[in-house]
């Protein structure tokens, strides 16, 4: 399966289930996978038979910022729930990561795969 990827967009926003994390928005950073035929697009050198990344990523930002989530994983289920509402995304792969949820890590977070049903 063909797919559009979206690696590493770093945004803020609030998560998290602690005090601290619930008063001063912090970094988030998300890649997306999105799974799609992309022969159509790549045949008719056409936008309209294809995902604007652009928009995917204008969207995935602002829900970021603004959704005030507790867990990571609710903010992974909004942003597949996001990509399906493109209706030739058949799965997507997420991956979130707050690079300063726990000391002497690059990283922790959470990885998603999701399939349209």
């Amino acid at each position: 399966m063909d797919k559009i990827f979206i690696d590493k967009l770093v945004t803020r926003g609030i998560i998290g289930v602690n005090e601290d994390e619930r008063d001063r928005p912090q970094d988030i950073v998300i890649s997306i996978e999105l799974f799609i035929d992309l022969a159509p697009a790549g045949k008719n050198d056409d936008i309209t038979e294809s995902v604007n990344y652009r928009t995917i990523v204008h969207r995935v930002k602002a829900l970021a910022e603004t959704a005030g989530r507790f867990t990571v994983e609710a903010l992974a289920e909004d942003i597949a729930g996001l990509c399906f509402e493109y209706p030739r995304i058949t799965q997507v792969h997420i991956r979130i990561e707050k690079p300063a949820a726990a000391r002497f890590t690059k990283a922790v977070g959470v990885e998603i795969f999701r399939q349209r049903t």
